[in-house]
């Protein structure tokens, strides 16, 4: 499995300070250090950095289960995170891990609220359902869209 960044198009596109999924301009401001994680990179944006704060899409086209949310991004370019192994951004004691089908819409029955440690055996147990095509990582705390990961 594969962890998953936000496109690296899609970050220089907010970075630019082009509209969000809301069509406004990204809020700038400055990380406090205290868990404000990019969902480029996939790193804490360090204290004193400054940052993004924007509505973001994760999905291709808005559709009835294409949730916008709100995320942290850096300001300025940055490279993009991801791999085989949870990234950095996952620091929170749970998160919710939920599939998605082909068609971009929740596979019902497939979220729930799972131990950062155990979200890989997770994922693992949910890409046994061919109906599942990608899973995200969510708060489990506002919902809020953390990382996409991938088979």
């Amino acid at each position: 499995m594969h962890y998953t960044a936000i496109p690296t198009a899609t970050a220089r596109h907010y970075q630019a300070g082009r509209p969000d999924a809301n069509g406004q301009v990204p809020e700038r401001a400055v990380s406090d250090g205290g868990g404000n994680p990019c969902r480029h990179c996939l790193k804490m944006i360090p204290e004193g950095a400054a940052m993004l704060i924007l509505a973001h899409r994760p999905f291709p086209a808005p559709q009835p289960y294409a949730e916008v949310g709100p995320i942290f991004l850096c300001a300025n370019p940055c490279e993009a995170g991801g791999g085989e192994g949870p990234p950095e951004v996952l620091a929170s004691p749970d998160y919710i891990v939920r599939g998605y089908g082909a068609d971009d819409r929740i596979v019902y029955g497939s979220g729930g609220v799972t131990a950062t440690d155990a979200i890989p055996a997770r994922a693992e147990v949910l890409f046994g359902d061919p109906k599942i095509a990608y899973l995200h990582v969510r708060s489990a705390r506002n919902n809020c869209y953390q990382v996409r990961i991938d088979r």
